[in-house]
């Protein structure tokens, strides 16, 4: 029986309790990119089809940027649970510090690619002159919530890691309501606000990122984890420490980087074969994919939850020099992840046509999407695990064996989708059962790893 901790210790126990204690916030504070994306999408589907599938390419990019921000996080997180785990509760702050200089100097750099090289890449990669024009129009809007939305995961990550995650669902849900007041008033023109249509969306998320990460960091100041960690007491740049960071970070934002351009590609194949899928609404197939990632990104709130928990926890107990337990950690995490997903699997099946029937387009479009949320929905079963054990490679810090299993599993990725789609041209049925493919390839290379125990003399 594990025995109980002092109050004031940051070193986490195995139970499940304590598992649901981290990763339920989690999913409360992952609602915000969600709700925020289902907002967009929900006021965009009432600009038609056309928008709604442009909104599916500009989504993605915009992913693509912004998981720099997500690989700092997720390597803050690991290093802050592993000091916190060793009970070096004065190397916090050094960390978070130095996290927060490199976010703010990532954000300008993916401001300026968005601006001088993004419209060239799709001058040449989307067919449509259209989708083209407004898909960087809007990008150039909604590439300046890039800092606010950096220095919210960096808050995040110090929130999780401290085992404060409780705190996340405060700004989420500012957050959320700020993006769908934005969404409904810019878009459609309300409350006295200017009616900027597609584009609208684009300035409510800058705005709603701005409010989240404003109160993340006030929720520190009030709570006076700044103080206790003295967190702004080591902004002067440290080379040691930045290096450290951006050694463990640098092979997550490859593997993230390298997952989401894959995903951009897979859209842009989906634009361009748009004819041969449906030839007579060429621009459903986009559609109908942006609506396929939204329902991945629900079911992924509460996946993504019990993965960034392994990742904080894994790291935690190893820092208590627990590793025979880490095995034990990750089965119990499995046993929930998987459970919660089989819950949505079923409801997303029996319900299927009331869960597309939300995004107010037509019974021919709700009828061609229902084939293609049957395969994803398997999709995110194999997900609710394979994911677990990825993120328990994260959380031992050896984060190029991410890298590694992630170029892995892309180079099979890339080989499925472009046969599936550019050679056999077939359906988005088929295109989509790449999502098996992906998370089978991706839980067979960590679970070995993790098995293999080669991680054991790993030190960060």
């Amino acid at each position: 029986m594990e025995t109980a901790l002092p109050k004031n210790d940051l070193r986490l126990d195995i139970t499940n309790k304590q598992i649901l204690s981290i990763s339920l916030p989690i999913s409360l504070s992952l609602l915000v990119p969600f709700l925020n994306f289902t907002a967009n999408n929900y006021f965009i589907s009432g600009l038609g089809e056309e928008f709604l599938g442009t909104a599916g390419i500009t989504g993605v990019y915009f992913l693509v940027v912004a998981v720099v921000g997500n690989g700092l996080n997720n390597a803050l997180q690991s290093l802050i649970a592993r000091r916190a785990g060793e009970n070096r509760i004065n190397e916090i702050g050094k960390l978070f510090s130095q996290g927060v200089r490199i976010a703010a100097v990532m954000a300008a750099v993916g401001i300026a690619l968005t601006y001088f090289l993004t419209p060239l890449i799709f001058h040449q990669a989307l067919q449509s002159q259209k989708v083209d024009a407004n898909a960087i129009e809007f990008l150039k809007i909604r590439v300046w919530g890039l800092p606010f939305l950096y220095l919210f995961q960096m808050g995040n990550a110090f929130l999780v890691g401290t085992n404060n995650s409780k705190f996340l669902m405060i700004g989420t849900f500012l957050e959320d309501g700020a993006n769908i007041f934005f969404d409904y008033s810019l878009i459609n023109g309300h409350f006295g606000l200017p009616k900027l249509g597609f584009n609208g969306a684009a300035y409510a998320s800058v705005l709603a990122e701005f409010i989240g990460m404003t109160t993340v960091y006030g929720l520190i100041i009030f709570l006076k984890l700044h103080k206790r960690f003295q967190l702004f007491n080591h902004l002067r740049y440290n080379k040691q420490l930045s290096n450290l960071i951006l050694n463990i970070s640098a092979p997550l934002i490859g593997q993230f980087s390298i997952s989401l351009i894959t995903w951009l590609l897979f859209y842009i194949l989906i634009e361009r074969n748009g004819k041969l899928i449906f030839p007579n609404e060429p621009e459903r197939a986009l559609a109908i994919s942006n609506v396929m990632r939204n329902i991945f990104s629900l079911t992924g709130i509460f996946i993504w939850a019990f993965a960034s928990t392994t990742n904080a926890m894994v790291s935690n107990i190893i820092g208590q020099g627990r590793k025979d337990d880490v095995l034990n950690l990750i089965r119990r995490i499995v046993k929930l992840s998987l459970t919660a997903t089989a819950c949505m699997f079923i409801l997303f099946n029996v319900f299927a046509a009331e869960l597309l029937s939300f995004f107010q387009l037509s019974p021919a479009f709700v009828d061609a999407a229902i084939p293609p949320l049957r395969i994803v929905t398997v999709g995110m079963v194999f997900m609710s695990f394979s994911v677990v054990w990825l993120n328990a490679v994260t959380g031992t810090g050896n984060t190029k064996v991410n890298l590694l299993i992630e170029a892995v599993t892309i180079t099979l990725y890339i080989i499925y989708v472009y046969l599936v789609l550019e050679v056999w041209h077939l359906s988005l049925v088929w295109a989509w059962a790449s999502e098996v493919l992906y998370w089978i390839a991706i839980f067979t290379m960590a679970y070995f790893y993790i098995m293999s125990g080669k991680w054991r003399g790993k030190v960060i």
